[in-house]
């Protein structure tokens, strides 16, 4: 059993919420993600620099974990291997109030690697294998009653072997005739048990599951009716990317048509698993499958315009403490992405360092003068904490989430990161600016942060101050002004 899973069913007190229940194969998701500015100087190959691995729960896992961000009590029931990357997938999963129901596999987990940049993928990565993996024990009479009593089942199959075992198919067709059961099935996997509300393929899938010749949508309502007859499910919805999903629930109803609304994305990695959570979350709540259908395509699009699954990962994955990033405009809203951006149109990223505690016409030369040297303007701003060890117990007197706003409001500024020590260095390191801009009477020599930035070519250059103007003797002057009141 892998480490942080469990395998005993969870108590639910009688005046609680039924959970949904997940059945499936859980994988392991790696986004590893970086920049790239330049080819490899060894073959016609991007490189990807900075490169960070951020994990989160895929297959049956991502459902979970999606079932779970809308707010209800879930439960998985899976079969991880007892690896490293089967203990991380269960901490993953625990981190997000996931109960795991744990039966246990053989072999190692299945790890799939996407390699990104720009909210693209580059190449993908797959650490696992066609077999089909041997469960190390059954269902309990305690976990099959768990299931019997959800609110809604969803299958989540991967082909790795779950939806094969004896136990989970008792229970699953002990289930169907007494909770919405959704089936959302795998080319290599099981076929659906009988009497299942829903069954969720893609157009893909239901060509390799039924065959037949037809195209576009009259092929795939001809491929819902034999589908629907040889699953005798409730329903076949089939899913098709951006032109939505078609329900057919009798060989000779009318199918519904639910049309897709068109999103410019790059990225559709789980909208199957979103759609098919939403559609068993609201049978859950007794949607009629035309109600929930519908609404999931709504559902599924939305997930895939804020990004997809990769765009969990900063909610999934426990991460190193990271720099705090402001941006001006939605369009902005990745630092890296805005890096990158420039880099490829050849222009060079400024960078310029501060408190900014209250906004002056000096501050406005400066990064007005700043942003006229590149192509975007980083602004790197003290915390709270840090000017307070910079300026004395009275500062800031602006909160460091007003600072950053005001900043990032101003057309001279593209984004702001906020930073806790007392130089920026670390936050430099991320951005490696090609020109930093300090303001004063400074000598380049004597700026603490000059000699980092050189070492990646990088530029620290000066620019004067508006004279007369200053954060500090503005304070006074109010401090004085008040006094004489």
């Amino acid at each position: 059993m892998a480490l942080g899973a469990s395998s005993r069913a969870p108590e639910r007190r009688r005046d609680g919420p039924a959970p949904l229940v997940v059945v499936g194969d859980a994988l392991l998701d790696h986004d590893i993600v970086g920049v790239v500015r330049r080819l490899s100087p060894e073959a016609p190959v991007p490189t990807v620099d900075n490169a960070q691995v951020r994990a989160r729960p895929g297959g049956a896992g991502l459902a979970a974990l999606l079932a779970a961000r809308d707010d209800r009590p879930v439960v998985l029931v899976t079969a991880l291997s007892a690896d490293q990357e089967g203990g991380e997938l269960a901490d993953l999963l625990r981190a997000h109030d996931v109960h795991v129901i744990d039966l246990g596999a053989d072999g190692t987990t299945p790890v799939k690697s996407r390699v990104r940049t720009e909210d693209r993928s580059l190449l993908m990565l797959s650490r696992a294998s066609d077999r089909r993996v041997r469960l190390r024990r059954r269902l309990t009479e305690a976990e099959r009653d768990l299931l019997l009593g959800a609110a809604a089942v969803l299958v989540s199959d991967y082909g790795r072997g779950v939806t094969f075992d004896e136990s989970v198919r008792a229970a699953l067709t002990a289930a169907a005739p007494r909770t919405p059961v959704v089936w959302d099935p795998h080319p290599r996997g099981a076929e659906p048990v009988s009497g299942v509300r829903l069954v969720t393929p893609n157009s893909q899938e239901a060509a390799h599951f039924a065959g037949g010749t037809g195209t576009g949508l009259v092929g795939d309502v001809d491929r819902a009716g034999t589908l629907l007859d040889r699953w005798r499910a409730g329903g076949v919805v089939i899913t098709r990317g951006g032109n939505g999903a078609v329900l057919l629930e009798s060989r000779d109803g009318a199918p519904l048509v639910v049309p897709g609304v068109p999103v410019t994305a790059a990225d559709t990695c789980g909208a199957g698993d979103r759609f098919a959570v939403a559609v068993a979350s609201l049978l859950a709540d007794r949607a009629l499958p035309a109600e929930a259908v519908t609404a999931a395509v709504g559902t599924a699009t939305e997930f895939v315009a804020a990004g997809g699954a990769s765009a969990l990962v900063s909610d999934t994955a426990p991460e190193p403490a990271r720099p705090g990033v402001a941006e001006r405009g939605t369009a902005e809203s990745d630092l890296t992405a805005l890096l990158a951006r420039v880099r490829a149109r050849g222009e060079e990223v400024v960078a310029a360092g501060g408190c900014f505690d209250l906004i002056h016409p000096g501050h406005i030369a400066l990064l007005d003068q700043a942003r006229r040297l590149g192509g975007c303007l980083v602004v790197c701003l003290n915390d709270d904490n840090s000017v307070r060890r910079l300026k004395g117990e009275t500062r800031p007197v602006v909160p460091q989430q007003d600072r950053a706003a005001v900043l990032a409001s101003l057309g001279s500024v593209d984004a702001v990161v906020l930073f806790g020590e007392d130089t920026p260095e670390e936050v430099l390191k991320i951005i490696r600016p090609d020109i930093y801009v300090k303001g004063g009477d400074y000598r380049v020599e004597d700026v603490a942060e000059a000699a980092l930035v050189a070492e990646w070519g990088g530029r620290t250059v000066i620019v004067p101050y508006v004279e007369g103007r200053s954060t500090t003797s503005m304070i006074s002057r109010i401090h004085d002004s008040g006094s004489r009141v």
